[in-house]
């Protein structure tokens, strides 16, 4: 019944409305962290952009299309987690915040995003899984200090060659694409610590043996004839993770002799949550 509640109040605008759904947001959290998520908010109160000192911003599982432009004041945020909501456009604002080091984004109507995000210098973590990206936003590539790029859950073909230009990018999620090879400007980013690829439409890997820094790649669930090849130490998740690269040479070797136009069905395995 509280839910039911929720969402019939949360169409009526008030000053007396937006209290039962927020609370009274008269006082700085001791811990600088606001938490509105799960709230059904269609938009968030400008009072909660009157604590300049806010560090953390939760508004994730509400039903938030926009953002009032006050949310700028918050020069000191360093995370809002906007995810579960229903963006089409990511608010300018956002792009205003000049600390903010992890956006969430993932489960929105996202399709392109603005190229005042690359006013984001100090943003090292961007989730944008579960969106509606057909192509790679290049505007991403502008971000210096990007460390982990979410990515899963979209349409994107393709990644372009300036993504090599991110040296801090360590890891890298982009499962459930419709990537048809292994993205190529991937084999010389030597620092990447995790790639995943799973649920693409790969059918042969290159080698990765020479990217020096990569610990975990995670294959899962494409098409394909053969393994990456891989450094001593680093971790596969896929068909033939755990046999010798001799023994899968031979295994996809026969495959592809006995039914050369024909799809290799991959065995389901226990996906990895890190």
């Amino acid at each position: 019944m509280g839910n039911v509640m929720r969402g019939v109040i949360a169409f009526i605008p008030s000053e007396r409305c937006q209290r039962f759904l927020v609370g009274d947001l008269k006082e700085m959290p001791l811990d600088r962290t606001l938490d509105l998520s799960s709230r059904q908010l269609r938009q968030l109160p400008v009072a909660a952009c009157v604590f300049d000192e806010l560090v953390k911003l939760y508004l994730s599982d509400n039903n938030l299309s926009s953002l009032p432009e006050e949310l700028h004041l918050l020069r000191k945020l360093q995370l809002l987690a906007l995810d579960f909501n229903c963006f089409e456009e990511l608010p300018a604002a956002v792009c205003r915040l000049p600390q903010l080091s992890i956006l969430y984004l993932g489960n929105n109507r996202l399709y392109h995003l603005p190229k005042e995000l690359q006013e984001l210098k100090e943003l090292n973590t961007l989730w944008l899984e579960t969106n509606c990206f057909s192509v790679f936003p290049n505007v991403v590539c502008e971000l210096p200090n990007l460390k982990t790029l979410h990515l899963g859950y979209n349409q994107i073909h393709s990644l372009p060659n300036e993504l090599g230009r991110l040296e801090e990018l360590r890891s890298i999620w982009l499962a459930g694409n419709e990537l048809t090879e292994f993205p190529p400007v991937l084999l010389e980013m030597h620092f990447l610590a995790i790639v995943d690829v799973d649920r693409n439409r790969i059918q042969r890997f290159p080698a990765l043996s020479h990217l020096q820094g990569l610990k975990l790649v995670i294959y899962d669930h494409n098409p394909c004839v053969n393994a990456p090849v891989v450094a001593e130490g680093v971790r596969r998740v896929g068909r033939w993770a755990d046999c010798s690269d001799d023994d899968q040479d031979d295994e996809g070797s026969k495959m592809a002799s006995d039914s050369p136009a024909k799809v290799v069905e991959v065995e389901p395995q226990e996906e990895l949550h890190m």
